[in-house]
């Protein structure tokens, strides 16, 4: 006979109740895209070059392989930062699970897993600066998120992170 009784509609399965309803990738902002490098190391280029070729030509000619070295190691510095800007953290919160992944360049790669019934949001605010650091705990593990992240991005991340675990702790009661 329970087989003609209609299951109630707001009741979902497992599968359905775990479902995330809140994700954010966090990535660093970086100012210089591909076209900006180009055009600054060409034009930090042709200035080393013309003041290489003056150098060259009133007989300090080593003084132009030094400019040669400012290059290269301009170019360097910059590469490596662009390796650093393939960082980022990803935060997906459901009902049951609050998954946080941090992968850095290279193969570096964490990933922690909470209940975000237990997880405590510490958000330290400085006046002037504004959000300075956001930190999740629960049973004495704490993880940093958005550190590379300027105030304002922090802020607002912040806030859409305690609504977020708001909404986790309502619907997991």
């Amino acid at each position: 006979m329970s087989e003609n009784n209609p299951k109630p509609e707001n009741c979902g399965s497992p599968v359905e109740m775990d479902k995330p309803f809140f994700s954010a990738v966090l990535t660093p902002y970086r100012s210089l895209g591909p076209n900006g490098f180009m055009i600054l190391m060409l034009c930090f280029g042709f200035v080393s070059f013309v003041a290489g070729a003056v150098f060259w030509s009133i007989g300090a000619w080593p003084v132009f392989g030094f400019f040669g070295l400012d290059i290269a190691l301009l170019w360097f510095a910059f590469r490596m930062n662009y390796r650093s800007a393939r960082t980022y953290e990803e935060v997906i919160v459901s009902r049951n699970e609050l998954i946080i992944r941090k992968v850095g360049p290279g193969k570096r790669y964490q990933e922690f897993k909470f209940n975000p019934f237990w997880v405590r949001l510490s958000v330290n605010r400085i006046e002037d600066e504004g959000v300075v650091r956001i930190s999740l705990t629960s049973r004495g593990e704490t993880v940093d998120l958005g550190n590379f992240l300027n105030p304002d991005d922090r802020t607002s991340f912040a806030g859409a992170m305690t609504n977020a675990l708001a909404v986790a702790k309502a619907g997991g009661a």
